[in-house]
């Protein structure tokens, strides 16, 4: 079976509510209600997106999400009601592509939910074309991965997509609110997101990510991806 959005979350009522709502709006829709129910169901079946509380019955879903990030790479929207930042830079720092904190609007998240799906569909279509390239930086769609310097590295749905936003721009300075309205479909969102996937794009593609050669940051502006 195949599904666009699996919810991963103990609080029974409010996953079926959720996901019904989601089906309404022809994003179909299942869920289980505990990290070893999650795993279970991609031993048979496929999804577009996972959200995934933290609180679980039977763990946490911050090792849920390590053990999915193993073999998938899809997205993953952590939904919970636990506040505190740090929680949040841990979500987006294991292999969360977002972090949205309950009670959360159901419209709100299927906003949400779509963006992420659209991205997913935007970046199945382009893999049907030809890589980018530019000097030694190449952009594989094909295979989600980036070539600097002739290292290929691959790289996790949303950290494609925040390059290929920057390679799209590149040797100009964007705007946070460009990469958040482009890449997470929110001009509102919060830096410490941006940062996190930063960073990370940084420890993968920069032989120093403290002195990146590529990623450049434009304090109180953006970013900008230097090729030239």
């Amino acid at each position: 079976m195949h599904t666009n959005c699996l919810i991963v979350d103990d609080e029974t009522e409010l996953a079926q509510m959720t996901a019904e709502y989601f089906r309404m709006f022809d994003v179909a829709t299942e869920y289980v209600e505990s990290g070893e129910a999650c795993l279970r169901f991609f031993e048979e079946n496929t999804a577009d997106l996972v959200l995934l509380d933290i609180n679980l019955g039977d763990g946490s879903g911050f090792d849920v999400c390590k053990k999915l990030r193993e073999d998938l790479q899809l997205p993953i929207l952590f939904i919970s009601a636990r506040q505190s930042d740090d929680d949040v830079l841990i979500a987006l720092s294991i292999g969360g592509d977002d972090y949205i904190k309950k009670p959360y609007s159901l419209s709100v998240l299927l906003a949400k939910v779509k963006v992420n799906l659209k991205r997913m569909e935007q970046i199945r279509q382009a893999a049907q074309g030809t890589a980018s390239s530019d000097d030694g930086f190449a952009m594989d769609p094909h295979t989600l991965s980036v070539t600097v310097d002739g290292r290929q590295i691959s790289l996790k749905p949303k950290e494609y997509a925040l390059l290929s936003c920057l390679y799209a721009h590149h040797d100009t300075i964007v705007t946070k609110e460009v990469l958040f309205d482009e890449v997470w479909g929110d001009s509102f969102f919060s830096d410490s997101t941006l940062n996190v996937h930063i960073r990370k794009l940084r420890e993968k593609i920069e032989k120093d990510p403290n002195q990146p050669a590529y990623i450049k940051t434009i304090w109180g502006t953006g970013y900008i991806l230097e090729l030239k």
